[in-house]
C-alpha cells in the first residue's frame, strides 16, 4: 500500500498561495527578529472602522446570532448587498440571487463549481490573482492564460481573447481593477469585452473586490452595467475586506441568474452553511453606515500610491505603470535581471525576490505567482514610513537610474 498516495492528485496538485507564502516568510523572518519590510499581503494597515466594530460587539448582546441561520446569508445583508449591488454595479438584482461567503476566495471558488463541468475552459487575463487558477482546476476547468505587458497596461484585448477562444471556452474571468497590477479597465474597454462575451455566448465571472478603490477621478464600471444583456450569464463577485479593512472577518459574496446561484446555495449548504453571523451583522453596518472613514482610508491609499509608484520608477531597472485602482503596484523588472547585484545575478523575478529579501530585508512577491516571470507585485496598504523606506533600501541595493 506505500506506493498510493496518501493525497487525493487534485488536493496534491493545489499550489499553497504565494502570496501567503511569501507573507509568511516575511513574518517568521520578524519574529526571528530580523527587521523586514513587507509589501506582501493584500492587507490594509487600517483598524477596522469603529462603527462596524460597534455593531458586532451589539450582535453579541443577541442570542439568535448564537444559533444556525439560512446557508445563503441573512436577510438583511442580502438586501444591504442588493442595495449596494445596484448603486454600484448598476445592476438591480433580488435579495434571493444573493449567497453570502466566507470570503471572497469561497466566492470565487463556489462560482467556478457552479459553472465548470470536466474540461471547459476558463479565459484567464495575465496577470492574475494567484487564487484563480487553482479554483478552476479544482472544478475541473482549464484556465487559458491570456497575457498582457507593462506595455499594454496589463489589460488584455478583444483581440487577444478571440485568439485564445476555443468550442470549449465557457467562462471569462473579467477582473477591475485588478489583483495583482491595479489596472483599471476603461467604460469603452469593458463594453467592448462584454458585448465581445455577449455575442460568442460566454459566462463571465467579475470579481469586483476592488471596485470602490480607484483614483484620480477614474470609476470602475461593471460588466453588467457596460452590457446589460449579459446579466443573466454574469456572476459578481464582492466582499467588504479590502475597502472596509475587514479581511480577517471573512465575509464575500457572490451573486448572479436564480438557477445558478440556487445551485451554489445547495453546496454551500453542504460545504459550510452560514457564515459567521457577528461578521454578517459587522457587514450590514459597513454597508449600510457612514462612508467618510472609507473614503479617508482611500485617500491614504492614493497617497500612497502616489510615493510609491515615484519611488519605483527611480529604482534602475524598474519600470511601473501608474496603477488607477486597488492597491498594488506591478513593476515590470526585466531591466534588472541579468546583471550583478551585491555579487548575484538574478534571471527570474523569483531570484530577485529572494535577492531583495535576503540583502534589503524587503519582502515583495515574485512575477511567477501571477504568471510569467519578470514582475514583482508590491502592495502599498502598509504604513507611509514602512512604504518608503522599504523602497529605499532597494534602490540602494540596486542602485537608481
Amino acid at each position: 500500500m506505500s506506493h498510493i498516495s496518501r493525497l487525493s492528485k487534485k488536493i496534491g496538485a493545489i499550489a499553497e498561495s504565494a502570496t501567503l507564502k511569501v507573507d509568511a516568510k516575511a513574518k517568521a523572518l520578524q519574529a526571528a527578529g530580523r527587521p523586514v519590510i513587507s509589501y506582501a499581503a493584500g492587507e490594509p494597515d487600517f483598524a477596522t472602522p469603529a462603527h462596524i466594530v460597534d455593531a458586532a460587539r451589539a450582535a453579541l448582546d443577541d442570542p439568535k446570532n448564537f444559533r444556525y441561520t439560512a446557508a445563503a446569508g441573512l436577510p438583511e445583508l442580502r438586501e444591504a448587498i442588493a442595495a449596494k449591488t445596484l448603486r454600484d454595479s448598476g445592476l438591480e438584482i433580488p435579495a434571493s440571487q444573493i449567497i453570502v461567503t466566507n470570503g471572497g476566495k469561497q466566492a470565487v471558488y463556489e462560482s467556478f463549481q457552479a459553472l465548470l463541468d470536466p474540461g471547459d475552459e476558463v479565459l484567464l487575463p495575465a496577470p492574475y490573482w494567484t487564487t484563480y487558477p487553482e479554483a478552476i482546476r479544482l472544478a475541473d476547468g482549464v484556465p487559458v492564460e491570456v497575457f498582457a505587458g507593462s506595455e499594454q497596461g496589463y489589460k488584455v484585448t478583444v483581440e487577444q481573447l478571440e485568439a485564445a477562444r476555443t468550442d470549449r471556452t465557457k467562462v471569462l474571468l473579467f477582473v477591475s481593477p485588478s489583483n495583482p497590477t491595479g489596472a483599471v479597465y476603461s467604460p469603452e474597454e469593458t463594453k467592448a469585452i462584454g458585448e465581445w462575451a455577449d455575442a460568442n455566448g460566454l459566462w463571465v465571472i467579475s470579481d469586483e473586490i476592488y471596485q470602490n478603490l480607484t483614483y484620480d477621478g477614474v470609476r470602475a464600471v461593471s460588466i453588467v452595467e457596460a452590457v446589460p444583456a449579459l446579466a443573466d450569464r454574469t456572476i459578481l463577485v464582492n466582499g467588504v475586506a479590502k475597502t472596509y479593512a475587514m479581511t480577517g472577518w471573512r465575509l464575500g459574496w457572490m451573486l448572479g441568474p436564480a438557477d445558478v446561484i440556487k445551485g451554489a446555495a445547495n453546496l454551500q449548504s453542504h460545504l459550510s452553511s452560514n457564515i459567521n453571523n457577528i461578521a454578517q451583522r459587522a457587514a450590514i453596518a459597513a454597508l449600510n453606515g457612514p462612508q467618510e472613514p472609507i473614503e479617508q482610508m482611500r485617500q491614504a491609499f492614493d497617497r500612497r500610491r502616489k510615493t510609491i509608484i515615484a519611488e519605483l520608477n527611480k529604482v534602475d531597472g524598474f519600470h511601473a505603470p501608474t496603477p488607477e485602482g486597488a492597491f498594488y503596484a506591478y513593476v515590470d523588472v526585466a531591466g534588472a535581471l541579468g546583471r550583478e547585484i551585491d555579487g548575484v545575478t538574478p534571471t527570474t523575478s523569483l531570484e530577485l525576490a529572494d535577492l531583495i529579501l535576503d540583502r534589503a530585508e524587503v519582502a515583495a512577491v515574485p512575477g511567477e505567482a501571477f504568471g510569467p516571470s519578470g514582475f514583482l507585485r508590491f502592495s502599498y496598504a502598509l504604513g507611509d514610513d514602512a512604504l518608503l523606506e522599504g523602497v529605499q533600501r532597494i534602490q540602494k541595493l540596486l542602485g537608481t537610474n
